[in-house]
């Protein structure tokens, strides 16, 4: 359920209304827009009358939303939100690229990645620690020796930490030292997970959607993530299985309009997931900027042909500083 309140509604009379619906046992969250307050009422809504708000002379609308996801859905929250990276501003009319590998090798592949790809524009520094891996005898990656290495390359670019969380136990150890934390697209639906990072992660979470997974169920697992604590969620895009077997997914270009229509939070887009092939990220990138996304997160490697993981959907730097030139133009165009 909905409040919206009239413009420049007195905050006595605001107030007197919240006293009311909270006394009912319901949560308020509020939405200072610009020229208007929503405020959304999250709990058992059967116990408020509707009569007894709409009478109030400061409301101007009650509304009910038949979506199961609320912190999550427009209606609660009007305007774009803007999520700070620290000081990185992903949403509204910032465009955000995050680059890097898709994992972290050794100190000297990333801290090089992190000076190229910081000159190319980069806003992120994105490298995995500990890798989901389809086959167990796949390289799976480097663990809190990689985070260490990438804090070195913050320190010496400033570009804020992207990685992917794995395990509850890993929680501190990423509050610590990542700016960004990645939930992957096998971890969409671990609710178990996505609790522990509602409560306990004091970072902004990006939520990648699942291989199979509608966007009503990406939502409730942002939903999770926000009822538990966080409301900082990013949500990726990163390709869906289809029937299709030339690539390793298909990029779901309509999940952009889609999401942009239902819910406020920020939207990237993985065009290297999708693909699976270096040549398909350009194109791919550059119709995510057009369709109207928040960011872009590619994966470059300075040597992918001997690269542990997912060289041969990684652009080399030189490429990276060619798109991310483009991109920056193309938003600016559209």
């Amino acid at each position: 359920m909905i409040i919206v309140f009239k413009p420049h509604a007195e905050e006595k009379d605001v107030k007197r209304v919240l006293d009311k619906v909270e006394k009912l046992g319901l949560q308020t969250h509020i939405s200072q827009g610009e020229n208007t307050l929503v405020v959304g009422l999250v709990g058992d809504t059967t116990r408020v009358d509707p009569k007894r708000i709409e009478v109030e002379e400061s409301v101007d609308r009650i509304m009910k939303v038949s979506e199961p996801y609320k912190l999550a859905n427009r209606m609660f929250h009007p305007e774009d939100t803007v999520i700070d990276v620290s000081g990185v501003k992903v949403g509204g009319e910032h465009l955000t690229l995050i680059a890097g590998p898709c994992s972290v090798e050794s100190e000297d592949q990333v801290l090089q990645i992190a000076r190229d790809i910081k000159k190319s524009g980069a806003d992120m520094l994105r490298g995995g620690a500990y890798k989901p891996r389809t086959s167990p005898y796949s390289f799976q990656g480097m663990g809190s020796q990689a985070l260490d290495y990438l804090w070195e390359a913050k320190k010496e670019t400033g570009l804020p930490i992207v990685s992917e969380l794995m395990a509850e136990k890993h929680i501190d150890e990423f509050n610590e030292k990542v700016d960004l934390v990645q939930i992957g697209a096998r971890n969409m639906q671990n609710f178990d997970l996505l609790k522990e990072v509602g409560e306990r992660i004091q970072k902004p979470v990006l939520l990648k959607r699942g291989l199979s997974n509608t966007y009503e169920e990406w939502l409730m697992s942002a939903e999770y993530i926000m009822a538990h604590g966080n409301p900082n969620v990013i949500l990726c895009e990163r390709g869906i299985r289809t029937f299709e077997s030339y690539t390793r997914n298909t990029l779901d270009l309509q999940a952009i309009p889609v999401l942009k229509r239902l819910t406020h939070l920020p939207i990237i887009i993985d065009p290297s997931h999708a693909g699976g092939k270096w040549w398909l990220v350009e194109p791919m990138a550059k119709a995510s900027v057009a369709a109207g996304c928040d960011g872009v997160m590619v994966e470059v490697h300075n040597d992918p042909e001997s690269a542990l993981c997912d060289g041969p959907q990684s652009l080399k730097p030189d490429r990276f500083d060619s798109l991310a030139k483009e991109l920056r133009t193309l938003k600016e165009l559209v």
